[in-house]
């Protein structure tokens, strides 16, 4: 089987970890040849880490791969969506949120043939989600909760004016729709923006967001209602230990995805 020549946009702790995927779990089907980050010491600390992997810019990365792999931010996944369709180039996008208001470069992906991945991140229920949708789905709603620290840096944490220290018991931090979830927490709740694409919508889409100091693992409940019934589930996420913004399972979801493009048989919607 001919391996796919992949390269990686963002080397912070999740790119990294995927950097590392491709060449040990993965060896087999991917074929990591470049990473790029906008801070070019970090591309170039973990190209010279891997050995036989360039460090470049992004439209060279783009050039030289078949699939690229963004782990950068919300504030760019938008930018490298639109990049990779007008090249014709596969993409793997982690940051979900900056997809968000590019719907109509994902109809333009669709319409052109480009395959675009979205993996499901840190949270259950997409499956399920997709074979709701093939019916009416009347309500989606996102119950996140995140120890404090998870919480820090946010838009909407500072625009609040919100001191996450003095927080001593459960408290409900945000409620509103997706599309304001991923404006206020870019970097938190990229689960919204993936249940937005695969059900009703980012205006549609309902999230609580609430912190605790009690709090040690990052856990995503949902509620799905429709057609099809009640669908419910939670995910007690362990955090990532090198960014606790991220949760563990969300990087081990871009690695079976990637695990997943190379199979011939595929299990679940």
């Amino acid at each position: 089987m001919q391996r796919l020549k992949t390269g990686i946009v963002g080397c912070g702790a999740m790119g990294s970890e995927i950097a590392r995927a491709c060449r040990d779990r993965l060896r087999g089907s991917i074929d990591l040849v470049a990473v790029c980050d906008i801070d070019a010491a970090k591309a170039k600390s973990l190209s010279d880490s891997l050995g036989g992997v360039s460090a470049t810019a992004i439209d060279e990365l783009i050039g030289a791969v078949d699939l690229v792999v963004e782990a950068a931010s919300a504030s760019v996944s938008g930018s490298v969506l639109e990049k990779c369709v007008n090249a014709g180039k596969a993409c793997l996008i982690m940051s979900v949120g900056g997809l968000l208001g590019k719907e109509n470069v994902l109809r333009q992906a669709a319409d052109s043939g480009v395959r675009v991945f979205i993996p499901s991140g840190a949270l259950c229920g997409i499956d399920g989600l997709k074979s709701a949708s093939v019916g009416k789905i009347e309500s989606v709603t996102l119950t996140t909760r995140k120890p404090p620290r998870g919480l820090e840096g946010a838009p909407y944490i500072k625009e609040k004016g919100i001191d996450l220290s003095l927080i001593k018991a459960q408290t409900v931090i945000f409620e509103g729709s997706a599309e304001e979830a991923v404006k206020g927490f870019p970097a938190n709740v990229n689960v919204s923006a993936v249940l937005s694409l695969a059900g009703i919508g980012a205006k549609r889409t309902r999230v609580r967001i609430v912190t605790s100091p009690d709090y040690t693992k990052n856990t995503h409940e949902v509620e799905i209602t429709g057609d099809c019934g009640k669908i419910t589930t939670r995910t007690d996420n362990v955090p990532s230990e090198a960014n606790p913004k991220t949760s563990a399972l969300a990087i081990y979801s871009a690695i079976a995805t990637l695990e997943g493009i190379a199979r011939s048989v595929r299990i679940g919607t």
